[in-house]
């Protein structure tokens, strides 16, 4: 390990500002040029392994969720033979990648971000992202360039900022610490709905480790190009291995394995626990025992006082849950409502979620696009279906498949604060609704903290401070991100790190030291500069 010297100057972090797209600006002309290109690509997404493309005819089409009947090429699943041939790879590689001076490992990363940040792969990956996932131009220039290269350098930094940490010595020895990667593969499960989700499998690559990189299905075209984009930076063959296909399928072979180092995760709960529970029934049979770190559900909260702004609240509501159409982990899905408030707000949100533009995310504008895939959105259709039932519906409630997997932007009002509607996570653009009677402030706390097991991002709006205080303090382990006057969305790399606890994750902070540490196995080395030559005390002589 070399020093870290002027790394300050060296890796600047951001956050990098996403681009505006304004009318006549030259990166709304150019995005377009890579929508084209994008439409007209017909993507062959092949496996990854050892650095060689691995096709293996079992075909998947891959489809833009606005526009399902229109394919933008198909990509090759993998089984458990390419599995653990990704596996060999991953393990061939590890051999000497971890041996590396820092500054080689890094070189590629940060190449990587300066030609994502400042040439035409930040069209290529931002227009990918709009057509496979379904984004508008300013949410996937925030994910797929900037979240992405920010996570990138501020890697970097918290990789040399953990190297600093070194122990103290006594006169007559050097005391040091070496972070060495960890011993075997990390298995690294990305979601669908973030293309700078790629960290998962960046990061521990940088510190050295050899990564086995198993995408969400509906995400396999922004996985194939992030790893494009580092190879063509100059990451070497096999340190990063993508297989895509069936999670049961693949992961029956990685957690099984006597070399699984660590699993690095972010997706829905239930596949977490799956994970947990199979690397527990197989501890006895690996080499060490897997590190597992994971993000996963929530069903986040905004909590009004009766002196919150009501205008303010409103924006944050429809921004907090409607933005990526409540496909964020960090959504706002349940509002409590003070009922002094609710009668004018209700009216804001009202007019507010009409105004708003369903549709194709790359026509300039609209602002909700489609849920990710048909399976999702029959979830949706059969829950507002529901709750039309029920006679829940404030504005919205809507769906179409037709053309593609659309939900309206919604807003529900419960008189049951444990209604299902505002404690199970649906992960789309709903937004439930409990009013509450304004003297039930201290009650009302104690429902957002027990009425779920999330613990993920939530949100208080007041004007009154000690009304901030009461639930700062009654929230205290109800989120990972707690915002003030604030959306519950849009964590930023470096100044909001990003995890939730309880059924939300192990709350490790990507994009921070603490997530880093996970995927570094640190060994103390003592020099001896003055060895004895007696093996005897003196207070054994007489």
């Amino acid at each position: 390990m070399t020093a870290p010297a002027a790394r300050t100057a060296l890796f600047p972090v951001g956050p990098t500002t996403p681009l505006s797209f304004a009318p006549g600006s030259p990166e709304r002309a150019s995005i377009a040029a890579a929508l084209d290109e994008a439409r007209a690509a017909n993507f062959d997404v092949p496996n990854v392994i050892g650095g060689e493309s691995v096709r293996t005819g079992r075909i998947a089409p891959v489809v833009s969720p606005h526009a399902h009947k229109v394919q933008l090429g198909s990509v090759h699943w993998a089984g458990a033979a390419e599995t653990s041939r990704a596996i060999d790879a991953a393990l061939a590689a590890a051999t000497w990648w971890g041996r590396l001076p820092w500054e080689e490992r890094a070189a590629p990363f940060l190449r990587a971000a300066d030609m994502l940040e400042h040439g035409p792969w930040r069209d290529r990956l931002n227009a990918a992202t709009m057509l496979e996932l379904s984004k508008t131009t300013y949410q996937a220039d925030i994910d797929a360039a900037c979240e992405t290269l920010d996570f990138i350098r501020a890697n970097v930094k918290n990789m040399l900022d953990m190297y600093d940490v070194q122990p103290g010595s006594r006169p007559g020895e050097w005391n040091t610490a070496e972070y060495r990667p960890l011993e075997g593969f990390v298995f690294a499960v990305t979601p669908f709905n973030f293309t700078c989700m790629n960290n998962l499998a960046f990061g521990p690559a940088l510190l050295g480790n050899t990564v086995v990189w198993k995408p969400a299905e509906s995400a396999s075209l922004v996985a194939h190009l992030s790893l494009q984009l580092l190879r063509e930076a100059g990451l070497p063959d096999g340190v990063v291995n993508l297989v895509h296909g069936d999670g049961a399928e693949i992961g029956a072979v990685a957690l099984a394995h006597r070399d699984l180092a660590a699993v690095h995760f972010t997706g829905s709960t239930a596949t977490f626990q799956h994970i947990w529970r199979t690397v527990g029934a197989n501890v006895a049979n690996y080499k060490n025992y897997p590190r597992v770190v994971g993000e996963t559900g929530g069903k986040d909260f905004i909590v009004a006082h009766p002196s919150a702004d009501v205008d303010q609240l409103a924006a944050a509501c429809v921004r907090g849950a409607y933005e990526y159409q409540g496909q964020k982990c960090s959504a706002a899905s349940r509002l409590y409502a003070p009922r002094s408030l609710w009668p004018q707000l209700k009216e804001r949100l009202v007019a507010l979620t009409e105004s708003i533009v369903v549709g194709d995310p790359t026509e300039t504008e609209t602002y909700v696009g489609a849920v990710i895939n048909a399976k999702q959105h029959a979830k949706h259709a059969e829950a507002l279906a529901r709750a039309r039932s029920e006679g829940l519906v404030v504005v919205g409630g809507n769906t179409d498949d037709s053309l593609g997997w659309f939900v309206d932007p919604t807003v529900l009002e419960v008189d049951d604060p444990h209604s299902p509607f505002i404690t199970q996570e649906l992960f789309a653009p709903v937004l439930t609704t409990y009013v509450y009677e304004d003297a039930a402030w201290d009650d009302t706390l104690r429902l957002v903290d027990e009425s779920t097991p999330y613990g993920l991002t939530g949100a208080v709006f007041a004007g009154d401070e000690s009304a901030v205080r009461d639930a700062n303090d009654a929230l205290r382990y109800t989120a990972g991100n707690f915002y003030v006057n604030d959306k519950p969305t849009g964590s930023v790399v470096g100044a909001q790190p990003f995890g939730g606890a309880r059924a939300s994750g192990t709350n490790d902070k990507a994009g921070t030291v603490w997530n880093l540490i996970r995927f570094a196995s640190p060994r103390s080395i003592k020099r001896n500069h003055l060895p004895v030559t007696d093996y005897r005390y003196p207070h054994l002589e007489s």
